[in-house]
């Protein structure tokens, strides 16, 4: 099977949900008249990763001003279960085109943001969501962290999709718990854009014999809205250099990565060579020892499939 996917390297309208929204439209239309069929977004797109923002904390004490920003971003945020779930849905619906798109996510349950990976079905709409398990740093303030259940997989009509968010990728564990799934296009939506980046999808990629979708955002300190730039005096234009690449099952870069610009990496993927890569290494099959390691993942749900047929 071949499979022709697009990597999104742009920056969004940032704490602006709707003007952002109105952009992705826009680049799904351009894309899927490009034959593009699984179409991948940074690491919280929606509404922007909020580099450089402390919102006014420090230990032992908060800030009313970062208060304020928080409920600002809080409001801005992706509610998948209100009309913006039917926008995504019907986006690829539309163009009929697989999405996977990476958003902060707000529960109006418990009031928690959590840093999410959405995976849409242009026949089932959402088929999953994968929320962080451990945010970096001082992510913690602002994302919660989802335990097991959280790690979906999905059987599509292009293929297995799995994958993890930004240095969730430097868990082994949560590797494997994609691995053990036999994912053929892992996806990893992140903010990190280090040169040492590559090679941790490089490295993913020979692990995991599976092609590798490394994705990033393009973003300077000017594409901030004016108002908030008083908060990041300290920061660099060139605020994240993006780094966007597409790997192959033995480690090859196929495209990128991509520096200091916008653009969108496509290219065609042959699952076949999925097999072919398997002949000297199978982190699952042959080159496992069950007899020496036991791994197990709590509450991890099955594979989930599409349950409608294309028309």
């Amino acid at each position: 099977m071949k499979v022709k996917v697009g990597v999104v390297q742009e920056n969004p309208i940032f704490f602006n949900k709707i003007k952002t929204l109105e952009k992705i439209n826009s680049i799904v239309k351009e894309q899927a008249s490009n034959g593009c069929q699984l179409l991948v977004f940074p690491e919280s797109f929606i509404p922007g990763y909020p580099r450089g923002f402390s919102f006014g904390a420090k230990i032992g004490s908060r800030t009313k001003e970062g208060r304020e920003l928080y409920a600002e971003y809080y409001k801005n945020s992706i509610d998948l279960e209100s009309s913006d779930r039917l926008f995504l849905e019907n986006l690829a619906k539309d163009y009929s085109i697989y999405i996977v798109i990476g958003i902060t996510e707000k529960n109006s349950l418990n009031g928690s943001l959590y840093c999410s990976m959405v995976y849409i079905s242009p026949t089932d709409g959402i088929l999953g969501v994968h929320r962080k398990i451990k945010p970096t740093g001082t992510e913690r303030l602002i994302w919660a962290e989802e335990n097991g259940s959280s790690l979906v997989t999905c059987e599509t009509r292009i293929g297995k999709l799995g994958g993890l968010i930004c240095w969730e990728n430097y868990m082994p564990l949560a590797r494997m718990s994609m691995f053990l799934k036999g994912v053929q296009i892992y996806i990893a939506p992140t903010a990190d854009s280090r040169e040492e980046w590559t090679a941790t999808m490089q490295h993913i990629a020979l692990e995991g014999r599976c092609f590798v979708l490394g994705c990033n955002q393009y973003f300077t300190k000017s594409m901030y809205p004016t108002k908030y730039h008083h908060l990041l005096k300290e920061e660099p234009e060139n605020i994240c250099s993006g780094g966007s690449v597409i790997v192959s099952p033995l480690g090859k870069i196929i495209e990128g990565p991509l520096f200091n610009t916008n653009g969108v990496l496509l290219t065609e993927l042959d699952l076949e060579e999925i097999i072919m890569s398997k002949l000297d290494f199978d982190v699952t099959g042959h080159y496992s020892r069950n007899d020496i390691f036991n791994f197990s993942i709590t509450d991890q749900p099955g594979i989930i499939t599409e349950k409608k047929k294309e028309s």
